[in-house]
């Protein structure tokens, strides 16, 4: 009787340290795009990669420097899909230098061929000029701009939720 009394308090417990843990969850990691601007770029890599982390990404890490090879932030999705995303960060946000063709070209020629991926995203906190919008929809490049970011690191849904044309997961999951 004492144990199954004990056994029962030990799940009730449970329970609960579950729902605070699950509520602290649902709070979740947020920027806000002032703070987004204020960063220097590597930590703005480094906020993409907790980003990616808290989506569910177990293995997200920050790749970026020299020699990178157009691919700052690496991860795989609950889902099985390779992520390579190149973060372009703009001092001045959206007053700052757009991002242009050359920038994706580069993401272009590494993604797919030297890091594998399966989706290739460019994240700025800046703009995109409407040559490179064109480009990345010929190669299938994903561009979240500043708008885009926005909406993703206010927490309300993963990343591969507010992109189009997302290949299918590789793998059925429990998310699936």
């Amino acid at each position: 009787m004492v144990l199954a009394a004990l056994a029962g308090v030990g799940w009730v417990y449970n329970r609960r340290q579950q729902a605070r843990w699950e509520a602290v969850r649902a709070q979740g990691l947020r920027y806000g795009l002032p703070q987004l601007d204020a960063l220097h770029y590597s930590r703005f890599e480094d906020a993409v990669r907790e980003l990616m982390h808290r989506d569910g990404c177990q293995d997200a890490q920050r790749v970026g420097g020299r020699g990178d090879l157009g691919a700052d932030v690496k991860a795989t999705d609950p889902y099985g899909r390779r992520w390579v995303i190149q973060c372009k960060h703009r001092r001045n946000g959206a007053q700052g230098s757009p991002v242009g063709t050359p920038d994706l070209q580069i993401l272009n020629g590494t993604a797919r061929q030297v890091h594998g991926a399966d989706i290739a995203v460019i994240i700025t906190n800046g703009r995109v000029t409407d040559p490179a919008w064109t480009f990345a929809k010929q190669q299938r490049l994903h561009v979240v701009d500043r708008q885009t970011l926005a909406v993703w690191a206010s927490g309300s849904r993963p990343l591969w939720e507010l992109l189009r044309a997302v290949p299918p997961p590789r793998r059925p999951t429990s998310l699936s």
